[in-house]
C-alpha cells in the first residue's frame, strides 16, 4: 500500500498532498488529497490493478472525458483522470462532506418514508440529466449515493466510469479477471443477464432495490452468492415491502414495485417519469396483470354471493 501511495502522489506532484485512504471497493480504492495552496480537498480513485491492466489507458481517458462534461447539483463531477506507471489509473472527484446512504442505512437501518422519497428523487433528478446525455450509471447502490452533511441532499457519484470502462476494456482480460461491471444486490435482470442494450431503466431497478432497502433495511434480493443472487433478480417476483413496514402508504408498496418490474416496460420509462411519481406516490394504483386478476376475482366472488331478488 505504500509503493501505491508513493507512486499516486508522484504522480499528483506537489499540487495535491494525500492525507488518508477512504476505503474502497471492488473497482477501486478511495483516497483523499489536499490542495494546500487553495485549500481544495480532492477524493482520488485508483482503479484495481487488474481492472487497469485490461483497459485501453489512452481510450479510458477519452471516454471519461464525457463524465468530466456532466454538470448537475445532483452529480459529483469527475474533474481530471491521470495515469502513474503502468496498471495505476485514476480519477479526481470533489470531496463531499457527509457520509455514504450506505452508512446511513447501516446506521438507522429502516429510514423514515420521507426521507426515503427525497433521497430517491435527489438520485432520480441525477439520472434524468445523465441519461439525458446518454450516460447510464450502471451501478447506483448505497456506495455511490452521498448525504451532504449540510443539507441533507443526496448526491451521485461515479457517473460515467462504468461507460468508461465498458468502452475501453479488452473483454477477455476484464473477463479473466472475473471483474463484472455493477453490483448484484442492485443489478437490474437485463444487467444480470448480460445484455447488450442496457438504458436507463436498468438505473431505475438499481434505484428501487435502494429504496426497498432505505424502507425495509435489507436488499430485495440477498444469496450466499453473486450467482444466487442474480438468480433471485431474473425470475422471482420483488418482496412486498409493506410485509416488512406495514404502516407504509399502499402507494409506497406500488411505487416499489414499479421500480423493481422484471420487464423494463413495465417500470418508470424515464426518471422524469419517475420522480412524478415520487411527487405523486399516493395516488399510485397497482395495475399489474396478477393483481388485476386478482381483484378482478374476488370481485366476481362477492357479486356472485349476493342473495338474488
Amino acid at each position: 500500500m505504500s509503493d501505491l501511495r508513493d507512486l499516486l502522489q508522484s504522480s499528483l506532484g506537489t499540487g495535491y498532498r494525500l492525507s488518508r485512504e477512504l476505503g474502497g471497493g471492488g473497482m477501486s480504492k478511495v483516497f483523499v488529497a489536499d490542495d494546500p495552496a487553495i485549500g481544495r480537498r480532492v477524493v482520488v480513485k485508483v482503479l484495481s490493478p487488474d481492472l487497469a491492466a485490461g483497459v485501453n489507458v489512452d481510450r479510458f481517458k477519452r471516454e471519461i472525458q464525457v463524465a468530466v462534461s456532466l454538470h448537475h447539483p445532483r452529480i459529483v463531477p469527475v474533474l481530471s483522470v491521470g495515469q502513474s506507471g503502468d496498471f495505476v489509473l485514476y480519477y479526481t472527484m470533489p470531496f463531499i462532506d457527509g457520509e455514504t446512504l450506505r452508512a446511513l442505512i447501516d446506521r438507522e437501518r429502516q429510514l423514515p418514508l420521507e426521507q426515503a422519497l427525497a433521497i430517491t428523487r435527489d438520485v432520480a433528478d441525477a439520472l434524468h440529466h445523465a441519461h439525458g446525455c446518454n450516460i447510464v450509471h450502471r451501478d447506483i447502490k448505497p456506495e455511490n449515493i452521498l448525504i451532504e452533511r449540510e443539507t441533507g441532499r443526496a448526491v451521485v457519484t461515479d457517473f460515467g466510469i462504468a461507460r468508461a470502462i465498458e468502452r475501453s476494456a479488452d473483454d477477455s482480460a476484464v473477463t479473466s479477471t472475473g471483474f463484472t461491471l455493477g453490483t448484484p444486490t442492485y443489478m437490474s435482470p437485463e444487467q444480470a443477464g448480460a445484455e447488450k442494450d442496457v438504458d436507463g431503466r436498468s438505473d431505475i431497478y438499481s434505484l428501487g432495490c435502494v429504496l426497498y432497502e432505505m424502507l425495509a433495511g435489507a436488499p430485495p434480493f440477498v444469496g450466499p452468492n453473486a450467482r444466487s443472487i442474480i438468480a433471485r433478480h431474473m425470475t422471482e417476483p420483488p418482496p412486498d415491502v409493506g410485509i416488512v413496514r406495514a404502516e407504509l402508504p399502499p402507494g409506497a408498496g406500488v411505487l416499489v414495485r414499479r421500480m423493481l418490474a422484471k420487464a423494463r416496460n413495465a417500470r418508470p420509462a424515464t426518471a422524469a417519469a419517475l420522480i412524478d411519481d415520487v411527487d405523486n406516490y399516493e395516488t399510485l394504483v397497482d395495475r399489474s396483470p396478477g393483481r388485476w386478476r386478482r381483484w378482478m376475482a374476488l370481485t366476481r366472488s362477492l357479486f356472485s354471493r349476493r342473495p338474488r331478488r
